[in-house]
């Protein structure tokens, strides 16, 4: 349901922004503000649990989600919207960390790798299902109901988890909560994600908003790493980050997620913005992403025990690598088919990096640790997510504009050959000379588009195989299987 959440409303942004009256650009916030709200919950995980205990904080999240669901479907404005989603985003925190610590206690330890496989599994739900299932909702209902949908889902879930769970709650205790450290967390992550969402907007640091944005964020950020290291219960353990494995682990998982997901943000726009694709079908081409992802978890599953997770996470980012090298390939004209297989094929660097990633993030901890390395990990992940979003978003109308000012150079009325083009397509299609100019504009502007969503993606694959190396400075986990198991009592 979380996982769902983070796609589901890819292909309604442009639906959305018309329906609310504003820009797809402000529309894309939908996106962002609920990873940021997530990413800056999740560290609270730890904290939360010790204080209510991992079953009751569990259920509690996802039946906080489902009323933040039904706030977010009869939103009537986009800033009404974004609050629903910064609320939606905040509760769903714990959900993940969570729901690793709670399937690793109810598995021995010899068997963790095939717990995480089964894990996986659910969660590439979201990338198969989200995309096809938020276009057809959006093309035959309302976008409202990409929100409405949660509501008997997690209803569902929260009775099966206490059903099952009510008697082996954790132990819980009163620790003192890091006031300061969630405030100086809360400044730098919003002033970051609102710097770059409205960079481009405000022209960036000519803007005296952005320069202010950028230095709340500078010196907040300075201020929480200093205060974290040295505080005697922080809300976020920087400590984690002395172990090797945790440091490269969560480095590489993050960036790639935020590269990823970056790019899953844009396709389905691109598709529905400049090749008339409608939202079910941009859905329905970016939907077979989880095919082979969950197919192939629970193979990873079985052979991560027996296998140098290090190799197996390496492979992943070459495969992506080699998958965005094939979309930095594509034309204007293309079709469908060759839309959907570099998707397809996506599935299988997706198996193969998430479970052997997190195997060596939380490998070795302790316990009661894990809930604690899962937050963490999962913070950083979430808000590269967050961040790799608005990146993405402002990088390709950049080589956008970048293109369509070199394609341009020669649309002039003192070139002869340009103006003969002109005159050739008003005698065609039996148009006057502006409207002939128009229809030039929007060729030229989709060619634009097509080449700088070319260029993201060309960057994504040289992305991929840089950060290989972090990998590599973790220990093997063979044989490990991920982690101890976190009993639940």
């Amino acid at each position: 349901m979380n996982v769902l959440d983070t796609s589901i409303a890819n292909v309604a942004i442009p639906t959305i922004s018309g329906d609310l009256g504003v820009s797809v650009d402000e529309g894309t916030w939908v996106i962002t503000v609920f990873a940021a709200a997530n990413a800056v919950s999740i560290p609270l995980t730890g904290w939360l649990t010790q204080r209510f205990g991992q079953v009751r904080l569990f259920v509690a999240s996802i039946l906080s989600f489902v009323l933040a669901s039904w706030l977010c479907g009869v939103a009537p404005t986009l800033p009404i919207l974004l609050v629903a989603r910064v609320l939606q985003g905040a509760v769903a925190g714990p959900l993940i960390p969570l729901s690793q610590a709670i399937l690793l206690g109810s598995w021995p330890r010899d068997k963790s790798a095939t717990a995480l496989a089964f894990w996986a599994m659910t969660t590439t739900v979201g990338p198969i299902a989200g995309p096809a299932l938020g276009g057809w909702i959006t093309d035959s209902y309302n976008w409202s109901w990409i929100f409405y949908i949660n509501i008997p889902v997690g209803l569902i879930a929260a009775s099966i988890t206490w059903s099952i769970y009510r008697h082996r709650e954790s132990a819980t205790r009163k620790p003192p909560i890091d006031v300061v450290g969630l405030g100086l967390l809360i400044a730098w992550v919003a002033s970051l994600q609102i710097l770059l969402d409205k960079g481009k907007d405000l022209d960036w640091f000519a803007s005296p908003v952005i320069v202010t944005l950028g230095v709340i964020a500078l010196v907040s950020f300075a201020f929480f790493l200093v205060w974290e290291l040295t505080e005697a219960h922080p809300i976020v353990d920087l400590r984690l980050f002395s172990q090797r494995n945790f440091l490269g682990g969560t480095i590489a998982i993050s960036v790639a997620y935020g590269v990823f997901f970056g790019n899953l943000v844009l396709l389905p726009q691109w598709m529905q913005e400049y090749l008339n694709y409608r939202s079910v079908d941009a859905g329905l081409v970016t939907a077979p992403l989880g095919v082979f992802a969950l197919l192939l978890s629970p193979v990873v599953g079985r052979v991560l025990p027996r296998s140098d997770a290090r190799v197996i996470a390496t492979a992943a980012f070459v495969l992506f690598a080699l998958v965005f090298f094939m979309r930095a390939q594509y034309v204007i004209e293309i079709d469908t088919w060759h839309l959907v297989l570099p998707t397809l094929l996506q599935g299988v660097p997706m198996a193969l990096f998430f479970v052997p990633l997190t195997a060596i993030i939380l490998a070795g901890q302790p316990a009661q640790r894990i809930p604690a390395a899962a937050g963490l990990s999962n913070f950083v992940r979430v808000f590269c997510g967050a961040v790799g979003t608005s990146i993405s978003t402002n990088a390709w109308n950049n080589r956008t504009i970048l293109h369509h000012a070199r394609l341009a150079e020669q649309a002039s009325i003192n070139n002869p050959i340009f103006m003969q083009s002109i005159a050739q397509t008003q005698d065609v299609l039996h148009i006057s000379e502006p409207s002939a100019h128009a229809l030039f504009d929007f060729q030229l502007t989709a060619q634009a588009a097509m080449m700088g969503i070319n260029d993201i993606f060309y960057i994504s694959a040289i992305i991929f195989l840089a950060i290989i190396p972090l990998i590599w400075i973790t220990k093997s986990t063979r044989g490990s299987g991920g982690g101890g198991a976190a009993g639940v009592h």
